[in-house]
């Protein structure tokens, strides 16, 4: 098809697909914690530290609920780049229905659970008694509108399979734009709390699903996208077995990768409501040095993918390398900005007017740049790891990451050496030098060569 939307990344300059593909991701990145940031600093500014805590707290919840959107998505995501490059792109709309209609179910399944153990799960994360009832509005209605954020993720994870990551930013950035000024009119003008936070945020949600939804449908036959509203329903067992087998540690890595900070956070939770306030705005802020390393990883795992598939080698390593080069110098801006102006970032978020919380910004610069550095590296291996489909090592990343370091770290630091809340953060931070030393292994191994031979449905 001579007007195909699809990008073929087996053939060109790396650098120049790298980036092309890339800048549309980090300013997605970008503006997505700007959507996340937008409900924390108006509620911060006008409700104080308990609005924060109550944001903060109720958002945890909700994460933790996405874990099987995301991380099946970018299986998703893999397995269409890999089509792409195995020359079967006759099968990605059959694939597509299965995975959609695979999704929206563990979407009410996510939201049924996520309702049933609110509040068990606000309770076990010590939530200050001040930002209880917050963090509950905030929850349930983020919960009730679960099945948008996991329509965004899928049809976004379509778009970038495809190499086209231009469009999710339209829609992300229109999102952006509707989340703020909602949160200005339910916050400050109808004084709606934490809870018109979240129903600005779940609006936006919504409004950006349906519109990158409508853009695929319309382009489908530009996308080779061979689909029938039947795939929805009847999935494909070849396929599905294939989806299952590569999203289900993807999933469980970005599970316990978030269990292990609620567990965190807890902890930190129970230290006072300015320590909860600042937790929340620290979390906010590693985000943005995150989604930046995730948009690399988003872009490498397609190039990845499709190489490794096509039996290139020379060309992945390449694309590694770029990757790394490029992440390592967005850290070390973000570095020297900590560093310098502590105060004057975290103050963005919250109006202090008893300084409590700002008093902790200084103290934190260290574990800071510990996080920074960590995004940086494990940006270059996850791009292998994803890009291969190797679901060994995503699950020993999701064993060791989410569970026996983050949670192993954050006691040793926190409870043993007795650092109190600033251990659990030293604990949390090393923790995400994980998938970087596994992946040093897997690369050197040679074994990620193995996933030239894809094992894909007829």
């Amino acid at each position: 098809m001579t007007n195909t939307k699809i990008r073929d990344f087996t053939e060109g300059n790396i650098s120049k697909q790298l980036v092309s593909f890339a800048w549309p991701l980090l300013f997605s990145n970008i503006l997505q914690v700007v959507y996340s940031m937008a409900d924390m600093i108006i509620v911060g500014n006008v409700m104080g530290k308990v609005g924060t805590s109550a944001v903060a707290v109720g958002g945890d919840v909700t994460n933790l609920l996405t874990f099987v959107g995301i991380g099946f998505a970018s299986a998703g995501q893999v397995l269409i780049a890999r089509y792409i490059g195995a020359g079967e792109r006759q099968k990605i709309g059959r694939f597509v229905g299965t995975m959609a209609g695979f999704l929206f179910v563990c979407a009410v399944f996510s939201s049924v659970l996520g309702l049933i153990f609110q509040k068990p799960l606000l309770t076990v994360m010590n939530t200050p008694a001040e930002a209880f009832a917050g963090a509950e509005a905030y929850s349930t209605i983020c919960i009730l509108g679960l099945v948008f954020i996991y329509g965004y993720n899928i049809v976004s994870a379509i778009l970038r399979g495809m190499g086209d990551s231009k469009h999710p930013l339209l829609f992300i950035g229109i999102a952006v734009s509707m989340n703020v000024i909602l949160d200005i009119l339910f916050v400050a003008v109808f004084k709606m709390g934490a809870g018109g936070a979240a129903l600005a945020t779940v609006i936006s949600q919504a409004t950006s699903f349906l519109l990158c939804l409508g853009f695929l449908v319309k382009k489908r036959r530009e996308f080779e996208m061979d689909i029938h509203r039947g795939d929805f329903i009847r999935w494909n067992s070849e396929m599905l077995s294939a989806f299952v087998k590569l999203g289900t540690p993807m999933a469980i890595k970005f599970a316990s990768v978030q269990v292990s900070k609620l567990f965190v956070n807890s902890w930190i939770n129970s230290y006072g409501v300015a320590v909860s306030a600042f937790a929340g705005i620290a979390n906010k802020l590693a985000m943005v040095v995150n989604l930046f390393s995730n948009a690399m990883n988003t872009a490498g795992s397609t190039l990845v993918g499709q190489n490794l598939v096509a039996g290139k080698f020379d060309r992945v390593k390449k694309i590694l390398k770029n990757i790394f080069f490029i992440t390592i110098t967005i850290v070390l801006i973000f570095s020297v900005l900590i560093c310098i102006f502590p105060e004057e970032i975290f103050g963005l978020f919250i109006d202090d007017a008893e300084g409590d919380v700002l008093a902790l910004a200084r103290g934190y610069v260290p574990i800071a740049l510990l996080m920074f550095l960590a995004s940086s590296l494990r940006a270059t291996m996850n791009a292998l790891i994803n890009g291969s489909g190797s679901t060994k090592i995503n699950f020993a990343t999701a064993i060791l990451d989410g569970i026996v370091l983050r949670i192993g770290l954050a006691l040793l630091f926190g409870v043993v050496f007795d650092m109190k809340h600033t251990g659990f953060w030293l604990g949390d931070a090393l923790a995400g030098f994980t998938p970087f030393w596994l992946g040093i292994i897997f690369y050197f191994s040679g074994s990620w060569k193995k996933a030239a031979k894809p094992r894909t449905a007829k």
